[in-house]
């Protein structure tokens, strides 16, 4: 009954697409997002305005300053960049190693095939003082006397008055309030105090990974030594940073049994893509371009089926059986079928059902007998690290999350690393371009890296198995209150596990969308909701909970499935219940107006210790069908834009 403001999201297109998919977007950069929009609140219209006008009026001083030295500066407008054009290749080197002495890297043109040009660009790190040193610094490579004193000029510009944006910037409230360091803290603060995150309570969604990202593992991403390296600057400046990537890459192909790893890829997503043009590289340099078969069980990642079209292949789907595994005589019938053009079977070990596919070395058996290829998805390889190594069952690429496994936080999408593995004969193939830098998300790699050095090989090995043991312990305690979809040929899960609750729309007309609002309550956020089987959810503990912690959960699902149970007796009423009215917000709770039939201390405290460590859910049930087709758009008017000469 309040008015809310909501973000329509499309749904994952290879989720509701599945083979016929064409995006296999999976990282979006939302960590990224998150920080723009912070600095543009800190710093507010007037503040960025100001920040360019100063970063402009640097660069536009220095291009004064070196075309009175003779130089030829290429473009007459620019704002923060500058191209320098020499007569010839030699010179442009020259003065490019003349710089790289004084521990100054400027850019080279010989990326973009302009061996004769150098580029300069200026930000709001750059001071005047570096300006002055660029310009005495080009003065003596070209043998002319020093500067001595100079002032910039804060007038000077390459602009003409018309390109200047005359329209009004951020206009919004939020971009005027917060501009000293205490309230920009308060702001934030508040923000984070509207979600639910691991410092307050488990997270337990199911193919996810949200395990703890320690402080310590934290900490060296702040270090200038790996934050503040430019991912263009030379190697022979960055061999600290190489070490650690190769002892990374050594490290990952011991866990994984490949013969090489490739650190570029910024996502899983990216090291789905990656490792099938490996595979497609492979069958052409044999000869064999024409393979352009992909089979996926239908229990592999949700990616796996748009990355395939994306690298040029056509999508078979194989079946699974009722126990969640891959139906192998469908999988032997259709690698038959398309033998001659089979390129790569596309399998996710364990499982996204939560199962150790008991048949994977048979599977990959089936597929090389064909001349195919096998990639292993390894977003649950948390699950087998220290345990199994997908190199040593017959894998031939993997890929794998930093962002999951090896404690890469991810939470709130990004950032990423999708790292590809890939067995001996691929090795040659095993560079693919899919990122604009050599090495990807490299200031991240030291948290993966201290990670893997901290924990050592007995460290992983019980985390594998402790991850594997909750799941189990969750299972185990929840059967008699839900039925667990999908188990192993021995009776266990793997590191996760699928809740099938599609019983209850029909004995109590509660939904899966119902629970996972009614833990809010309990200060819980839900298990990933009606994926990959819909109307269930899918739990992942992880090792990085305690036994105490996932007892908590696995009380709250219990009381759950009890409120459940009281609409299925006629105890509580089929439309006015907690489950159809969660989450309950504070101001719901502790208005004047309860018109409901069950009590306030039942809706916000159903279990004694909710008390003690509340969460206060800040907006109540929000109709997500009608916001989806509803759209209401809270920019401006087109008619706003009409207006403006900009």
């Amino acid at each position: 009954g309040h008015p809310a403001l909501r973000l329509a999201l499309q749904t994952r297109e290879q989720h509701i697409r599945r083979e016929k998919a064409t995006s296999n977007i999976c990282t979006a950069q939302v960590l990224l997002a998150v920080m723009a929009g912070m600095y543009a609140t800190y710093h507010g219209p007037t503040g960025l305005k100001k920040i360019a006008n100063d970063v402009h009026t640097k660069t536009a001083e220095l291009a004064r300053h070196l075309k009175q030295l003779g130089l030829n500066i290429r473009h007459t407008k620019f704002f923060d960049t500058l191209t320098v054009a020499f007569s010839s290749q030699t010179e442009s080197e020259n003065c490019l190693a003349f710089f790289a002495n004084h521990q100054i890297n400027l850019g080279h043109g010989q990326r973009a095939k302009k061996p004769n040009e150098l580029y300069l660009s200026i930000n709001e790190t750059t001071s005047s003082e570096d300006i002055i040193e660029l310009i005495e610094l080009f003065a003596k490579w070209l043998g002319r006397a020093p500067i001595g004193t100079l002032a910039l000029n804060p007038q000077t510009t390459a602009l003409h008055p018309t390109d200047f944006r005359q329209s009004e910037i951020l206009s919004h409230p939020t971009f005027h309030l917060y501009h000293s360091e205490t309230e920009m803290l308060r702001y934030i603060h508040r923000l984070e105090q509207k979600d639910l995150a691991l410092n307050q309570a488990m997270i337990p969604l199911g193919s996810c990974t949200m395990k703890l990202n320690a402080t310590t593992e934290m900490i060296p991403v702040t270090w200038s030594e790996f934050g503040r390296l430019h991912p263009h600057a030379p190697q022979e400046q960055t061999l600290g940073y190489l070490e650690l990537a190769h002892q990374l890459e050594n490290w990952l192909c011991q866990l994984t049994g490949f013969a090489a790893i490739n650190l570029q890829p910024n996502a899983g997503s990216q090291g789905e893509y990656a490792g099938l043009l490996v595979i497609r590289n492979y069958h052409e340099a044999r000869g064999q371009g024409h393979r352009n078969i992909c089979l996926i069980p239908t229990s592999a990642h949700g990616t796996n089926p748009a990355s395939a079209v994306m690298a040029g292949m056509k999508v078979v789907p194989v079946a699974c059986d009722s126990n969640g595994n891959v139906d192998v005589q469908d999988l032997k019938a259709k690698a038959e079928l398309h033998s001659k053009d089979l390129s790569a079977l596309m399998i996710t070990y364990p499982s996204t059902h939560g199962v150790f596919e008991s048949s994977v070395r048979e599977i990959c058996d089936v597929i090389h007998s064909h001349g195919g290829q096998v990639y292993l998805d390894g977003a649950n390889f948390n699950a087998l690290v220290g345990i199994a190594r997908p190199g040593d069952f017959g894998a031939d690429v993997c890929h794998l999350n930093l962002h999951k496994t090896f404690c890469i936080p991810h939470g709130g999408g990004g950032p990423g690393v999708g790292p590809i593995g890939v067995a001996a004969h691929l090795k040659p193939y095993s560079k693919p371009t899919v990122s604009a830098a050599e090495w990807g998300s490299a200031s991240i790699l030291p948290i993966s890296w201290a990670y893997i050095a901290m924990m050592g090989a007995q460290g992983l090995k019980k985390a594998t198995q402790v991850a594997i043991l909750n799941a189990n312990y969750i299972a185990k305690r929840l059967q008699d209150h839900y039925p667990v979809l999908y188990r192993g040929a021995g009776g266990f899960v793997a590191h996760e596990c699928i809740l099938d609750v599609r019983g209850f729309k029909t004995s109590a007309d509660v939904t899966v969308d119902d629970i996972a609002k009614r833990l809010m309550d309990y200060g819980f956020h839900a298990p990933t909701m009606s994926w990959p089987v819909a109307g269930t959810l899918m739990v992942e503990p992880t090792e990085s909970e305690s036994k105490s912690e996932i007892d908590r959960f696995c009380d709250a699902m219990i009381s759950i499935r009890n409120e459940i149970r009281e609409i299925e007796t006629g105890s509580a009423d089929r439309a006015d219940n907690v489950l159809k009215h969660a989450p309950h917000t504070c101001s719901a709770v502790t208005g004047d107006d309860w018109s409901h039939k069950y009590s306030r201390q039942k809706a916000a405290y159903p279990l004694p210790w909710v008390r003690e460590r509340k969460f206060w859910p800040s907006v109540g049930r929000v109709d997500n069908v009608y916001g989806d087709r509803n759209l209401v758009c809270s920019c401006p008017p087109m008619s706003d834009y009409e207006s403006s000469p900009n």
